[in-house]
């Protein structure tokens, strides 16, 4: 009898234990949306862009504590989107792109469906971007880089083609045989020493030319061109996405 009601004891002891050890959750899931777009401040079009290049940098302002950043990575076509955020007030920059810094941070109360656009002046566009195939299955892109703003542009770390099969395609998304070994190294090179093929006066910025040689024929490419800067993000401007069908002649 004793012993039996010394495991009682004990079991009620346990039971107890585990009571005061489990607490109840009493906070929300993320039920909350945020979406918009990055835009060309000199265009009013969506910014070039690809995946994760260009972020948008949240930081909640009615936590109980201070609340660790979060970003959202922007997509290809230059819109973005996060559906697990918690309801609140953010501080909200865009960054990590090849644009001027953005340091007017916007406060935004995120709740569901919450949209807001973000302008931004790219250091560069690149405009007039055409493609053409010469002696079969060698690609010729010509293209011009035209800063909005010259003074104080970064100076230059990369130039050049991008291309893949699929239209996926951008810095962490190419073909090496057709990028990486036709890329021109400025070096640092400031924007006013590239060298311009155009001949037109009416043209601003500096028309270039590269060549993607020994394109596999029969194949369909995606091709865009990038120049990359010597800003504190490394960052990149890229060309709109061009269609090419290789001939299998």
């Amino acid at each position: 009898m004793k012993k039996q009601i010394s495991r009682l004891l004990l079991l009620g002891i346990s039971v107890l234990a585990v009571s005061a050890c489990t607490k109840t959750d009493n906070y929300e899931g993320p039920n909350a949306s945020f979406e918009g777009r990055i835009i060309d401040a000199t265009t009013g079009e969506n910014l070039q862009s690809e995946t994760g290049s260009t972020q948008i940098r949240l930081e909640q302002q009615d936590w109980e504590t201070t609340a660790s950043p979060q970003t959202i990575p922007s997509k290809y076509d230059g819109t973005f989107k996060d559906t697990k955020l918690f309801k609140g007030k953010y501080k909200v920059v865009p960054t990590n792109g090849g644009f001027w810094p953005v340091y007017d941070t916007a406060t935004v109360d995120i709740g569901s469906n919450t949209q807001h656009n973000f302008e931004v002046t790219p250091y560069a566009k690149i405009t007039n971007f055409s493609s053409e195939l010469v002696d079969g299955n060698t690609l010729r892109l010509t293209f011009t880089i035209d800063p909005p703003v010259t003074a104080g542009l970064p100076t230059l770390r990369t130039i050049q083609p991008l291309v893949n099969i699929t239209s996926m395609v951008g810095t962490g998304a190419t073909i090496r045989d057709y990028s990486v070994t036709e890329r021109l190294n400025m070096n640092g090179k400031a924007f006013a020493e590239l060298p311009d093929v155009s001949t037109d006066v009416d043209v601003a910025g500096k028309t270039m030319t590269l060549e993607v040689p020994n394109l596999k024929r029969g194949t369909k490419f995606y091709v865009r061109v990038g120049v990359q800067w010597n800003d504190s993000f490394a960052s990149w401007n890229l060309s709109n996405i061009l269609e090419v069908q290789v001939p299998n002649e």
